[in-house]
């Protein structure tokens, strides 16, 4: 039983479904991809023939065969869902946002707890190449202590998505939760809880009833970090901005993964998760007491390590890729951010 395949079930088959776990989970030998929700379509079995179709999340449940729930429905309904799914003894992988509050994520990670089942939050950007090259540049120490920072996620789409539920002004709704989610995760991977914070949140899209762009700042003792987002920017500029007390990196958002699934392109491929050469990170600081201008080969990204942890936590009682306290932190920081922006103030964490 120990090396048997886990079972796992999508709650829904929508683009998060399609192009971000459906893929991972058929080719990893280590998953089944067993069962999906559709409430009235069966576009699943089209490319998954042998995949079992339950209209209700609870007769998906009822199904001991599933081991494993991923809840890539919209973030509205995530808290609801997870409790299902933990009250049912299943194991769960919740999409990003974890939830709307910081109050529901500490229920949902209390719950789980009590109820012996591992909860992961898909934070799957920290598999991007780009994340993955700057983490290293930053580990080796090449630009020395980190005085300021920006990450960006900007893209240029001025339009309000066919998505209904994703412009309507409901909780965890807008870019913030949406891509803030990412950038904030990253953040905090590289630098930890920061000691305050201050945001401007605005809407820029005509008729928009949600956030599209924010300038969020997380103050640390010893530097600065800044994560923003438009969706007006039609000439982007590059995504990871470091500068430290030696030098600086400056590396564009160039992560292919998305782009080549929703071409169809399979995560087994040799070269998965290559960028192009073009995309090389500028490294500019002192190494052995010179000064160095070079390019930085990109690390592959991979959405798979992802998964292939959560395999080893399952099977090999290791700990979860994203813990549910790591999600509840980049929700702690989100409503410091509403908060802050609200007050027009400085919020201390």
């Amino acid at each position: 039983m120990t090396n048997a395949k886990i079972n796992t079930a999508l709650c829904s088959y929508g683009m998060s479904g399609v192009v971000f776990h459906a893929p991972f989970i058929d080719v990893n030998s280590k998953f089944n991809l067993y069962a999906v929700l559709e409430r009235t379509k069966n576009e699943a079995q089209k490319r998954y023939p042998t995949i079992k179709n339950f209209r209700s999340l609870e007769d998906l449940l009822l199904d001991e065969a599933i081991e494993l729930v991923v809840i890539n429905t919209p973030n509205i309904t995530h808290f609801d869902f997870a409790k299902k799914v933990i009250h049912a003894g299943k194991h769960l992988i919740i999409e990003k946002p974890f939830t709307a509050t910081v109050d529901e994520a500490k229920e949902l990670i209390k719950l789980a707890e009590e109820q012996n089942v591992l909860l992961s939050v898909f934070h799957n950007r920290r598999y991007d190449s780009d994340f993955k090259t700057v983490k290293k540049v930053l580990n080796q120490g090449l630009l020395g202590e980190i005085v300021d920072a920006e990450i960006h996620y900007d893209r240029f789409d001025p339009n309000l998505s066919y998505k209904t539920h994703k412009e309507e002004n409901t909780p965890a709704v807008g870019s913030l939760y949406d891509l803030g989610s990412h950038l904030i995760d990253q953040a905090l991977v590289l630098f930890g809880m920061p000691n305050s914070i201050y945001a401007d949140l605005s809407s820029f899209r005509p008729t928009s009833k949600v956030i599209d762009y924010f300038d969020v700042k997380l103050y640390y003792k010893s530097h600065r970090v800044t994560l923003k987002s438009s969706y007006f920017v039609r000439e982007p500029l590059p995504g990871n901005i470091f500068h430290g007390r030696k030098g600086s990196f400056i590396k564009s958002k160039a992560d292919v993964q998305e782009k080549e699934l929703m071409e169809g392109k399979k995560p087994s491929l040799a070269n998965w998760g290559t960028e192009p050469k073009k995309e090389e990170g500028l490294l500019h600081t002192e190494k052995n007491g010179e000064i160095i201008r070079e390019k930085v080969t990109s690390l592959k990204g991979n959405y798979m390590e992802y998964y292939d942890g959560i395999y080893e936590a399952i099977r090999n009682n290791k700990s979860v890729p994203v813990s549910g306290n790591e999600g509840l932190d980049v929700i702690k920081v989100i409503e410091a951010a509403i908060k802050s922006n609200s007050a027009n103030r400085r919020i201390d964490l």
